[in-house]
Parts: structure tokens; sequence; C-alpha cells
């Protein structure tokens, strides 16, 4: 997806979609395909994001002499913070292509949203590449980065971008003279794409991203937005249920009791630590396993015997103590 034609097919391709009333049985090779890609299923990530991030495109669109405020998405490693990312960028995309089709005989293609990941040891040269290769901008090894960024900029003003989502932006260090480059190059960006930034990464409060005038100046524009671990209980609302029977309705089995997931849920939440990653995988892999041993159904049995990550697993597993042991008479 780090191409506009890959981008392009993953936006306009239809997400898989959970049975309907009514409909006709799918056939067992179409129930295995479904579990395996599955759907994906709203967060307050994903709500959150989705909300802001239609705002800042309505307050920068006419903004044009300065960096427009900018998201970043952050949480530890797996916590649906490229799924966010993806799945805004996606709505941004047929939105802007559903209100604005493009007309007869257009020259150029429109291009509302781009996707970059930003390379490991991020220099400005590089990262700039990585913004070019997107839209097959052309360049020469006898190009300057000054060049490639000017070229960079006036097409993805003149193909209409509307959205940039950077990914792994905890990949950019700016202590260092390549990671300085290319935080400095980014905020040229900012300010010359008429578009909206939003950026992912992990936990980038504690790296060196927000340090120093680059990461202050950073910090003074972007807007954080956590995605982390669901608890069990907030407020009134039981945010982690409610994503379990979520799942459980999507699920495509023929002998599944409705409920069953949602009162597993105090051994779900204990099991993944809350975390959205832990959770859709044994479910997706329990599914496809009652597919195939005709049980069609999944149990709390059927869950413990799928070994999760080993993030997870180290997590659940309880640390040994020594055994105690009396001090020795004197």
């Amino acid at each position: 997806m780090t191409t506009w034609q890959g981008w392009q097919h993953f936006a306009t391709s239809p997400p898989p979609a959970p049975p309907q009333p009514g409909d006709p049985p799918r056939t067992t090779e179409a129930r295995l395909a479904y579990h395996s890609a599955f759907v994906t299923l709203r967060t307050p990530a994903i709500d959150t994001l989705t909300t802001q991030v239609r705002t800042l495109i309505i307050l920068g669109r006419h903004q044009q002499h300065t960096a427009r405020p900018s998201l970043i998405v952050t949480g530890p490693p797996a916590a649906g913070k490229t799924t966010a990312l993806l799945n805004v960028g996606r709505a941004c995309h047929l939105a802007h292509t559903h209100r604005n089709p493009a007309p007869p005989g257009l020259g150029h293609v429109q291009v509302p949203v781009a996707y970059v990941l930003v390379p490991p040891g991020a220099s400005a040269e590089t990262l700039t590449a990585e913004f070019a290769r997107y839209l097959g901008i052309p360049t020469t090894t006898r190009m300057t980065t000054t060049q490639i960024t000017d070229a960079v900029c006036h097409t993805y003003n003149h193909t209409g971008t509307r959205l940039v989502l950077i990914d792994e932006i905890h990949r950019l260090n700016p202590r260092t003279t390549n990671g300085a480059e290319a935080a400095d190059l980014l905020k040229d960006f900012t300010e010359r794409i008429h578009a909206t930034f939003v950026y992912a990464g992990i936990d980038v409060t504690t790296t060196p991203l927000f340090s120093g005038i680059r990461g202050a100046q950073l910090a003074a524009r972007a807007t954080l937005i956590h995605a982390g671990p669901l608890p069990a209980r907030h407020g009134t609302t039981h945010p982690f249920r409610d994503l379990v029977t979520g799942i459980e309705n999507a699920l495509d089995l023929q002998a599944h009791r409705p409920g069953t997931l949602p009162r597993l849920t105090s051994y779900l939440h204990q099991r993944t630590a809350g975390r959205i990653s832990a959770l859709t995988p044994p479910i997706r892999q329990a599914a496809i396993t009652a597919i195939h041993d005709g049980t069609e159904k999944i149990t709390k049995n059927s869950l413990e015997a799928i070994t999760l990550d080993h993030h997870t697993e180290q997590q659940r597993r309880p640390t040994r103590q020594p055994p105690h042991r009396p001090p020795k008479n004197a």
C-alpha cells in the first residue's frame, strides 16, 4: 500500500462482510477465507481518529501558508495503530471520490490519500524517496534532495492530496544528523503540501521524536490519540465486552451459540490484557479449526488450545517466586 496503485486497490476493494440474515450459506472455502481476512471492528481509537481527521481536514482546507494541525496515533506495539490509520484513510478516500468524481477528460488522477512508511534510520533523502515512490514520481541520481522535494510537493498538490498518513514515525530520531534533516523535511512538507498529516508510531512520547527544538515544534502542532489495551469497564460502559460481542456477531459458524464469547469476557480480558491484537487472532484461529474439525463452534477449551503471541504469553505467565527459607540461627 506504499504505492498509489496498491493503496487504490486496498481502498476500493470491498472489505470482508459478515453473514447477513437471509443470505445463502457460504461454502467451506469461502468461510475459511472470510475468517482468515475477517472484519475490521470499530474501536475507540478508530472513532476518535475518524472524528478528528474529518475536523482537521475542514479546518485546513483554506489554510495555505502555515503548517496545518496534525494528529499522532501512539501506543504500545500491536495496539491497532496501523489498523486505525488504514481504516480512516480508506474512509477518507471513498468519501472524497464519492463527492468529487473525476470529470471526463481529466488529464491527471485524483489522489486524495497518501500512505508512507518511515524507512529505518530515516534521512531526508530516503524519506523524500518514499514520498516520490508512492506517486511514481520519476527521479534520477543527478537530482538533489531539494529538487525531488520540489517535485513531490508540486505533484501531491496537483493531484489533490488531502490526507497524508505516515506510519512507523518512531523510526525518526531527530537527535542524529540524518534524523534531524528528516524531521526538518517533514516540517517542510506539512507547510508546502495542502494536506492534513496523520502519524502513527510506538509510544512516541518516550522516543527522541518529542525532544529538543524539533520535538517541541511537532508537539505544539500535533494532537495525540492513544491506542492501547481496552479496559474491562470504563464508567458505565464495557468496551472490551462490546468488542467481544462484535467479534462473535461477525463469525460465520453453523453451530456456535450466541452469547458464548461475551460470557467469556473476563477470561479473555485476563488472558489478553485487553490487547486487541491478542484477541482477534485466537478467535479467528479457533473459528478456522472449528470449521475443519466439524464442531462449528468456539468454546473456552478450543481457545485454550491456541497459543497467543509470545509477548502476551510472557505477560500471562506468573513470575516464579523463590522458596522461602527461614534465616539460619546465629
